[in-house]
């Protein structure tokens, strides 16, 4: 790495130069704790965290905040009016704007403002510029639509409290009380969610900071300053707080946020990726299986990352599901400052009548953040379906992304050359292993500039691109938002000129340091910032072909030298907003930036984006996929993976990954082997490693290992059909890819909290892949009386409950759901994309009732024909001996000419599963009125009879019948 040699520099540069290969060479060593804070050492959380006990410990307990009933007006479906805060003894009190907005939806969603600040009407301290408003833009970069007020919603007011009656038929209710000012929502008249029910809402308003001077100091007296104190709290981190070597100098003084959210009769509840833990969230406040520190929001670059942790990762989706028997519902606390979640589980008696439930347990959570407004969207489902639809209204669905994209990703940090990648793809080829990507990390850059291309290692990048074009694989280059400070590198001399980076709190353009040593970073807030981006991306500008995507990486933003490995919060962006209100949705700014250049490079070719990101927020789910980050080569980080892509699923992220290998460290030949097994059921499926591991390609591991890899990735290629069926699931209604089991069977209680094994899709394919060291077998959960099928041999499995299944290194335990139709492509290819014209095989999985069904959707994987019609959408049903293909499309413009392409592509075997005994000595079927040959295999110990049909001769986009 090189380093500014400016004097006022220098000191900073060695520190970081060292402090960067220690973290390069030292591989082994662990998340190190004393870079990140804890509750007690953020001022905010301890302060909101004290508030909290003292109202706990206090009999008589009663919040300071009242909603006005004077000031309430009802229109159009939103209710609006101003909270008062009592803030002393004399009632004196501070103005809260709050504007309640019930939506077509079925959603409500709650804001609090500040008047003062919400005016301008405050003095900032510093000559600071940053704005007087507490930020209220993150709506514009998260919610896409879903907004329009509801026509029916109807407003009663009586006495102390008032009632809206909204929603689908009306089942909903929000009753909201005056004094002190709280909420219920129900449904079906019974409470749900309750706002303000433990009286923990809290608004730091805005106050100047009185300065008192300090006595004389006598000879021997403590150093410590004295703070004014005036109403019993602690201002020790109101003006200014220090951590890791930096002081935040804090313009606007404190202005923390935060509500108690109580889910009365609710045990578990989901979500609030990203952590590193259960999918069932623990409790926060101690005691025997709890963590004492909330779950903290806070987008961070943590080195080696622990399991079964509260503590910060890279991305924040403050969204939270909560679950009961028969019941799901959620919140999105949209803000993005830094956030923190309690949790406490208590066992309450509810009154029957009104919950429909007698003692049960309340999860009673506390939400604070630092900075910006209470904005809310509350959610009352009631099936985990209804809430993730709702949610994905508002923040928009998946990305459908390129077919591409969901098949195999080979990378590392780094592939040292040009050379060594075609080395690379010509020995996967050789080696019969399907993949269709391989990835340059930021060694493949002149010096780490990004935008170029090292001259002595990628002297000829055109020819390796179509190098593997020819095989119709990809290349994913690594783009970072650091950009190098260097004398004569044209991106920074732009970046500079036009004045789009990042400002430090001074207003000038901010300097920190990361891989390339003294950095600027680009400002995605501005929107002149997106539009010069946009342009550097261009085949003139960066040289490339349309098979290069992108990969977004340390855009939490990652800072070697900044507090907390990232930004200092008083740093100004666009608009003067400071750092601290706008952290967490950074990330999301870069991606969007990048997604817009790969719109379209050249001009009229246009194609999906593929962008990775590391950093994400609500709504980053429109422009890609992520990852779990640098993970280890151990067990423990392997079973980490599922719980943690499955909770990003359910909170409307469902493209999610883990690196299969782990990226720290070197993995023994049966982890890697088991991983790359789980790593078949990632959405995201992508090999990765560290500079410093030894190189671990499939080929190279040798046999059996190599041979067991393969076959993992063969399984993944032959599925791809049902997956990518399962992303246009995903992408049109928010619906998750990995499906846990509360969410297929929320009655059964028995699988609420199971996070190892899921459902793909609509599939009915149930995996549980094994991630323990040593496993030879697995006991995998049935949630019903369906009969099921061992994927690969056809055992069956019958009776809820555990099943034990044989899974020794070379076998994925998986079974197949009675009832479904699962679409394969069964002929070996080297990449996806020399796939698109081979045949299907269609497997249909009998049910006990002797039925079947399934879905599949095609379209040309790669441009946006789609919205015009381009797509085939089958619906297949078995019923009665005769199986049929039927439309689900709706025509449009492109419709007919996409058929035409497709009319060649047929489906080539059927095979039946739990195939009825009296088809044996049967020899052909009926297949769309002609002959088609039938192989019948009897029932045969444990195993199901299974038939096959050979050369149906049907066409997968025409309607047909097969009988049998």
């Amino acid at each position: 790495m090189r380093v500014s040699s400016t004097p006022s520099s220098q000191w900073t540069a060695l520190f970081v130069l060292v402090s960067t290969l220690c973290t390069l060479f030292t591989p082994a060593v662990s998340v190190k704790y004393e870079n990140f804070k804890t509750c007690d050492q953020a001022g905010f959380c301890k302060r909101n965290r004290a508030y909290a006990d003292t109202a706990a410990a206090t009999s008589s307990w009663k919040a300071p905040y009242a909603l006005t009933s004077d000031s309430l007006s009802w229109k159009n479906g939103q209710l609006k009016g101003t909270i008062l805060k009592t803030i002393n003894h004399n009632g004196e009190t501070v103005r809260l704007p709050i504007t309640i907005s019930f939506l077509e939806s079925g959603s409500a969603r709650v804001t609090i403002d500040e008047e003062k600040r919400q005016k301008g009407d405050i003095e900032l301290r510093h000559n600071s510029i940053a704005r007087k408003e507490r930020y209220n833009e993150v709506e514009d970069w998260t919610i896409i639509g879903g907004l329009e007020l509801s026509k029916n919603a109807v407003e009663s007011r009586e006495g102390e409290k008032t009632t809206v009656t909204y929603g689908p038929e009306g089942k909903f209710e929000a009753v909201i009380t005056f004094a002190p000012f709280g909420i219920d929502f129900k449904r079906d008249h019974a409470t749900q969610i309750k706002f303000n029910d433990r009286g923990l809402l809290n608004m730091e308003h805005w106050r100047p900071k009185i300065e008192k001077s300090q006595p004389e100091k006598k000879e021997g007296e403590d150093e410590t300053p004295t703070h004014e104190v005036t109403s019993g709290e602690d201002e020790s981190t109101w003006w200014d707080e220090s951590y890791g070597g930096s002081t935040d100098s804090k313009p606007k003084g404190p202005e923390s946020v935060s509500l108690d959210i109580t889910f009365p009769g609710y045990d578990h509840v989901f979500g609030i990726p990203e952590h590193a833990g259960p999918l069932s969230l623990r409790e926060t406040r101690g005691g025997t299986g709890a963590h004492t520190d909330p779950y903290r929001l806070y987008n961070a670059d943590v080195f080696e990352y622990i399991m079964d942790s509260p503590m910060t990762l890279y991305g924040a989706i403050p969204f939270m599901q909560a679950h009961r028997k028969d019941s799901t519902v959620g919140v999105f606390w949209m803000n993005a400052a830094e956030t923190w979640i309690d949790i406490i589980k208590q066992k309450e008696a509810h009154n029957p009548l009104s919950l429909g439930i007698g003692s049960a347990t309340d999860t009673k959570t506390h939400w604070f953040s630092e900075s910006g407004l209470i904005d809310v969207f509350v959610f009352l489902g009631p099936t985990p379906k209804d809430v993730t639809k709702a949610y994905g209204e508002l923040t928009g669905y998946t990305q459908l992304p390129q077919e591409f994209a969901i098949a195999y990703h080979q990378c590392r940090w780094n592939y040292n050359s040009d050379e060594d990648v075609k080395d690379v793809d010509r020995k996967m080829s050789k080696h019969q292993i399907p993949y269709d990507v391989i990835w340059l990390d930021i060694e493949y850059t002149d010096d780490k500039q990004y935008f170029t291309w090292d001259p002595l290692t990628f002297p000829n990048p055109i020819g390796m691109l179509e190098h593997l074009d020819k095989s119709d694989r990809k290349l994913v280059a690594i783009i970072d938002p650091h950009i190098k400070n260097k004398e004569g590198y044209q991106v920074v001399k732009e970046l500079k000129e036009k004045d789009l980076a990042v400002h430090n709190k001074d207003g000038n353009i901010y300097e920190g340091w990361c891989w390339p040593g003294s950095s600027h970073w680009v400002d995605c807030f501005n929107p002149d910032a997106i539009k010069w981006w946009v342009g550097l991306f261009k085949y003139n500008a960066f040289k490339s072909l349309p098979n290069l995507f992108i990969w977004n990486d340390m855009n939490e933003p990652s800072v070697f030298n900044g507090p907390e490995t990232t930004m200092p919060k008083d740093n100004l962006h666009h608009g003067n907003w400071e750092h601290r209100d706008v952290h967490n949705v950074n990330g999301l700014t870069f991606v969007n930036a990048t997604y817009q250049a790969m719109l379209e490079r050249k001009k009229g070719e246009l194609r999906r984006p593929f962008v990775l990101t590391r950093s994400y927020y609500a709504g980053s789910q429109r422009m890609g996929a992520m990852w779990t980050g640098d993970n280890q080569a151990n067990w423990d980080h392997l079973a980490a993976g599922f719980p943690m892509i499955i909770n990003n699923g359910i909170a409307g992220f469902p493209f999610a990954g883990a690196d299969v290998g782990g990226f720290f460290g070197n993995p023994e030949k049966d982890l890697l082997a088991r991983w790359y097994q789980a790593g078949a059921f990632y959405p995201f499926f992508r090999g990765h490693a560290h500079i410093d591991t030894r190189r671990r390609e499939p080929y190279l591991v040798g046999d059996p290992y190599m041979g067991i890899i393969t076959q993992a990735l063969r399984l993944r290629y032959a599925l791809l059909p049902a997956w990518y069926t399962a992303f246009h699931e995903a992408s049109v209604d928010g619906t998750p890819i990995l499906r846990p089991h509360y969410f297929m069977y929320p009655s059964d209680e028995a699988g609420f909290a199971i996070d190892d094994q899921f459902f793909v899709g609509s599939t009915g394919l149930l995996a549980k892949p094994v991630v323990t060291e040593g496993a030879t077998s697995v006991d995998i959960y049935i949630p019903d009386n369906e009969v099921y099928y061992d994927y690969f041999d056809f055992t069956k499995y019958e009776g809820q409950g555990h099943k034990t299944i044989q899974a020794p290194l070379e076998k994925i335990p998986l079974l197949m759901q009675g009832g479904h139709i699962i679409p394969r492509k069964d002929r070996p290819r080297r990449s996806s994309g020399l796939m698109k014209w081979d045949p299907y095989t269609l497997v249909v999985v009998i049910s006990k009732n002797g039925m079947a069904s399934g879905e599949l959707y095609v379209d040309d994987g790669e441009t946006f024909d789609y919205e015009s019609g381009a797509y085939i959408r089958r619906a297949f049903e078995y019923k009665d001996g005769v199986l049929e293909s039927r439309n689900l499309g709706t025509k449009g413009k492109l419709t007919d000419k996409y058929l035409k392409t497709m009319k060649s592509v047929g489906v080539e075997r059927v095979i039946i599963v739990g195939a009825p005994k009296a088809w044996e000595g049967k020899s052909s079927v009926k297949a769309a009125g002609k002959d088609a040959a039938l192989e019948f295999h009897a029932e045969e110990g444990g195993k199901a009879a299974w038939a096959v049909v050979r050369r149906p001769q049907v066409a997968i986009g025409e309607d047909w019948k097969i009988e049998f």
